[in-house]
């Protein structure tokens, strides 16, 4: 008899979310726990986009716009591609699963980058796809010329985090180019760009900017980071319209809620919530990069809205010990990195309070 389950289900290890505030506050007789684990914006969500949000509730009982025409539309517009190029996801997760159900086979493989996104290779794995992890070069950053030399035959999709998550480095333009000139055009590269909107640098290049003189190149984007809609799930994807086409076949009708698309146009007309957010990751992350290494840590350049923290030690019972003091952050040792954490950027009140609580755990 045929097992149930086929055996890339049976050995796969489910994604390990973020610890929730209310079952720490539980687990430890604790109140007032802060949670800086899970990359979300401090400020809240778009204040535009919670009225929204209401108003849309009075219609829930009816099915949601099937083609989100009107976001698609907004979002467009605010990136400067065409409708016909935009395909909208519960949460960039969704377009992932979407881009591999569309364009790979359980005969090819996806090429990933060891120790980045692990959505990645647990989303390759239950759709019994082959998966290659290439290891980060020294500095937690992507080895794009050793992930071009691993490119095969078999190889139909890459993916790509920029800047990365969990380490928050980047790459900019001109290695980005020159991997994409060396890959072939029959392969997918998805540039995973969740944390676009925070970075910093001219160097660095969008696939937005860049998928017209590449059609094989997709550009990922998320509504979770900068506009502190994390609890709704909406993403984006930029592409070439024929490749947009083949997905919209394999998207499942409605996809995103009534709610989801009001929160969205409402909260890419939020210039000012995106400012605040901006400003105050910038602040949160020099001041990180002042205090953290005065305990002895070592910091990545990250260009996120978070800090990859090198512990010299075991992460597992830092992690723990500050959990003990009411401040949740997220062990890295899943991700193959056992001696690193990565913290979250809060409130200025939440980040001080996390330094000095690692101080405490540190002495």
């Amino acid at each position: 008899m045929r097992p149930l389950v086929p055996p890339y289900v049976e050995t796969l290890k489910a994604y390990v979310p973020g610890k929730p505030i209310e079952e720490t506050e539980r687990e430890y007789g604790l109140k007032g726990v802060i949670k800086l684990a899970s990359n979300e914006n401090p400020l809240g969500p778009s204040p535009r986009a919670v009225e929204a949000m209401r108003n849309a509730a009075a219609q829930v009982h009816l099915y949601p716009d099937a083609t989100s025409f009107h976001l698609v539309r907004k979002l467009a517009a605010h990136l400067g591609v065409k409708p016909e190029e935009v395909v909208l996801g519960s949460g960039s997760n969704e377009l992932i699963e979407l881009l591999m159900r569309t364009f790979t086979t359980p005969e090819e493989e996806i090429l990933l980058c060891k120790g980045s996104f692990p959505a990645y290779r647990i989303s390759a794995q239950a759709h019994g796809r082959a998966f290659v992890e290439v290891p980060m070069r020294e500095g937690f950053r992507y080895d794009l010329e050793a992930m071009a030399r691993a490119v095969t035959p078999r190889t139909r999709m890459v993916f790509l985090a920029n800047p990365d998550n969990p380490t928050g480095t980047t790459f900019g333009r001109k290695d980005l180019e020159k991997f994409l000139a060396a890959v072939p055009k029959d392969v997918l590269v998805v540039h995973d760009e969740a944390y676009a909107e925070f970075v910093d640098w001219p160097d660095y290049a969008s696939a937005v900017e860049l998928f017209h003189a590449h059609p094989n190149l997709v550009g990922l984007r998320t509504f979770s980071k900068i506009h502190g809609l994390a609890g709704i799930r909406l993403g984006s994807a930029v592409m070439d319209a024929k490749l947009a086409g083949y997905v919209h076949r394999t998207r499942m009708p409605f996809n995103l809620t009534t709610v989801a698309q009001a929160a969205g146009m409402a909260a890419l007309e939020d210039t000012e919530h995106v400012k605040h957010t901006r400003e105050n990751n910038r602040v949160g992350l020099r001041f990180y990069g002042e205090e953290l290494p005065k305990l002895g840590l070592t910091l990545t350049d990250s260009h996120a809205n978070f800090v990859f923290v090198d512990c010299h030690r075991p992460s597992a019972e830092v992690y723990e010990q500050l959990l003990r003091r009411g401040v949740i952050v997220r062990p890295m040792a899943g991700n193959g990195h056992p001696n690193c954490l990565r913290i979250s950027v809060g409130s200025p009140e939440e980040n001080a309070r996390c330094v000095a609580a690692l101080k405490e755990v540190l002495s």
